[in-house]
């Protein structure tokens, strides 16, 4: 057998991704993943690219076992990598977990740190060395792939730390992984450390050096960066940076960093970028831990822009403010998100969009509407808008406005409103009073607009989720065989009630004078006023 990721690394450009979401990703409080969940990862995560992925903690639980066993199976592409302590049944219990992969591996770690052997471990140096060449020799009895790792390196000797990977190298250690345990080191001084440890250990030529970083300081893709620049050729990270504490590097910010940049970081991965919110995505889910909106590269923010500077620079040019394209990692398009901050440019464009075109006047108007519920809404979706503008058309045509009112309602009734209305220029009030809300202000509206129409469907549903959503209020009424409906929306369900009566009401009285127009003059000719 050979050792194919090494081998994918000894061309200085090619950085081997390897994917922990399964194993150091699961160790997050709270997510855990079922049996089918970790094997839709798995199958995600070869199928986009992933070098190696760590399946799990083996000897954890008879789950984790069985996890691990079962994408060991069936992965096609990737190396398939369960975790051992230095323990011989650790060891043994990883073995036969991975034994049945393409690509078997396995990866074996003890402490090395001063804090670490005195407290955790309880051993001297000279022990944790002969348990690093023990360990390393009896998982080379399994596989010629071994990883091993130096537990908190960052906080050990550098003297011991190379007497460390050198036993791990000589007893057949084919991966060196140098991790940042707990997030404490910086990028300069984790490119100095693997320098130091590359230059100084005698066979360090003899394996693949690794990153694992921990993201306590959000440094963790910062620095794990600064490990392949100094020399290291395989990156330990996960999916949307899931892991221990703050979580580890994020891959995706890893892959999307040497694309954008490689001016500057003149590497390459095997990973297909397009695939990476999705795999995003599938992770979120399965773990139930929501994705930061401003999250880089895979958040809901990321390719979406509210400032009326910025989004009149993106209409003009997307490269003014996005460094690469939202396509490049499967997201559709650019969003321009409508809200208190946008500008005119982006509401027309927006418009465009959506199917309408105003004119200027029109669209001034639609705009104040628009500025006005966004300072009412913290997210303006594009349902808020249609809503909006067809409530906007219907208005400007309208000979019946809602000028104000007022609703009284709760347990005690009768229910009340008072309505002022515009009525064909000329405002009348009136106050009414009915069986709940709706009704006293439908009865205000017969007092001020007197008509025959009957109401055939009175529908309310939310436009958008959440306690702020708008109310749209679907209306149809009926007068002599003629029917017509109408959509109106607002914050207020009140509100948008009396609106769609009153465009609805509107509408049969344009159809009255419409078919009065088309009626014969002479004595004959009645018309019926509303």
């Amino acid at each position: 057998m050979t050792n194919d990721s090494a081998n994918a690394g000894a061309d200085t450009g090619r950085i081997i991704m390897f994917d922990t979401t399964l194993r150091d990703g699961e160790q997050s409080p709270g997510a855990t993943m079922t049996f089918e969940e970790k094997l839709e990862v798995a199958d995600l995560l070869d199928e986009m690219g992933v070098d190696v992925i760590e399946a799990g903690f083996p000897i954890a639980s008879d789950g984790d076992f069985e996890a691990v066993s079962e994408i060991a199976k069936r992965v096609k592409n990737a190396a398939v990598c369960g975790l051992a302590r230095a323990g011989a049944k650790d060891i043994e219990r990883c073995g036969e977990a991975v034994r049945h992969a393409r690509r078997p591996r396995i990866h074996t770690f003890i402490s090395t740190s001063p804090i670490h052997m005195k407290y955790k471990l309880q051993k001297e140096p000279a022990e944790v060395l002969d348990m690093v060449r023990a360990q390393v020799s009896r998982a080379r009895a399994f596989t010629d792939d071994v990883e091993w790792s130096a537990e908190d390196a960052t906080r050990t000797e550098h003297e011991f730390l190379c007497q460390c990977v050198e036993t791990a190298i000589k007893a057949g250690a084919t991966t060196i992984n140098i991790p940042d345990t707990v997030g404490y080191t910086v990028p300069d001084e984790y490119y100095a450390l693997f320098k130091m440890l590359i230059e100084r250990v005698p066979n360090a030529d003899k394996a693949i050096f690794s990153t694992h970083c921990h993201n306590d300081l959000g440094l963790a893709v910062a620095n794990s960066l600064a490990g392949v620049r100094a020399g290291a050729r395989q990156i330990e990270c996960t999916i949307n940076g899931i892991g221990e504490r703050a979580g580890n590097a994020a891959l995706e910010e890893i892959v999307m960093a040497i694309k954008t940049r490689a001016d500057v970081l003149p590497y390459a991965t095997g990973i297909e970028s397009t695939m990476l919110t999705r795999a995003s995505k599938l992770v979120a889910a399965a773990t139930s831990f929501p994705v930061q909106y401003n999250k880089a590269i895979v958040g809901r923010n990321a390719f979406a822009h509210e400032s009326g500077i910025h989004q009149d620079g993106m209409l003009k040019h997307t490269q003014t403010y996005e460094i690469m394209t939202p396509e490049s990692v499967g997201v559709a398009k650019t969003s321009l998100v409508m809200g208190k901050h946008s500008g005119r440019a982006a509401f027309r464009s927006k418009l465009k969009e959506l199917g309408y075109d105003l004119g200027d006047n029109a669209l001034e108007d639609a705009f104040n509407r628009f500025k006005a519920l966004a300072d009412r809404k913290k997210i303006i979706y594009d349902e808020d808008i249609e809503a909006l503008v067809d409530e906007e058309i219907a208005t400007n045509a309208d000979h019946i406005k809602v000028v104000s009112m007022m609703v009284v309602a709760g347990t005690q009734g009768p229910q009340s409103a008072t309505m002022t209305l515009e009525v064909e220029g000329k405002e009348k009030t009136i106050q009414s009073t009915g069986n709940g809300p709706v009704d006293a202000i439908f009865n205000a509206i017969q007092k001020l607009v007197p008509h025959t129409a009957t109401l055939e469907l009175y529908q309310v549903h939310a436009v958008t989720e959440g306690t702020d959503a708008q109310a749209e209020v679907s209306v149809r009424l009926s007068e002599d065989g003629r029917s017509v409906g109408s959509k109106a929306a607002d914050p207020d369900t009140m509100v948008a009630s009396a609106k769609a009566y009153v465009a609805a009401l509107s509408k049969l009285m344009i159809k009255r004078q419409r078919q009065v127009v088309a009626q014969p003059r002479g004595p004959e000719a009645k018309i019926k006023g509303i």
